[in-house]
C-alpha cells in the first residue's frame, strides 16, 4: 500500500489569483510572423508600411534574428478597427480609374 505523506487527499487544486501579476512579464505574451499572420490576414509590406506609419503595432527583437509582435498590442489594434469599421469611420479609398490604365484599356460603348 502507497501512502502519501504530507500530500492532502482532499485539496482542491487553488485557483490562479486575478490579481495584479506577480512582475509586470508574468502575463506577456509575444507572437512571431506565422501567428501574425493568421491573426492579420495583411501582406508584409503593408503590415510594414504600417508599422512605419504608426498605424500597426511595433514590432521588436528578441535576438538578432527573432522578431515579435505583442499579442496584446495586435488584438487591441484588431478591436480597435473593428469597432471604427463599425463606427464607419475608416477612411475608405476609391477603386482605381480604369480608364486611365494602358494595358487593357475599357471599351467605349460604340467600341462592343
Amino acid at each position: 500500500m502507497v501512502q502519501n505523506v504530507g500530500l492532502e487527499q482532499d485539496a482542491a487544486p487553488r485557483p490562479l489569483s486575478r490579481s495584479a501579476p506577480a512582475s509586470r512579464w508574468d502575463l506577456k505574451r509575444t507572437i512571431r510572423r506565422p501567428e501574425l499572420r493568421q491573426i492579420v490576414p495583411l501582406a508584409d509590406t503593408t503590415i510594414y508600411e504600417m508599422e512605419q506609419r504608426g498605424d500597426f503595432p511595433r514590432r521588436f527583437n528578441l535576438t538578432p534574428r527573432c522578431v515579435v509582435w505583442d499579442l496584446d498590442e495586435v488584438q487591441g489594434w484588431v478591436e480597435e478597427r473593428r469597432r471604427a469599421s463599425d463606427a464607419d469611420a475608416l477612411i475608405r479609398t476609391r477603386g482605381p480609374d480604369v480608364h486611365q490604365r494602358r494595358a487593357r484599356p475599357v471599351k467605349g460603348p460604340d467600341r462592343g
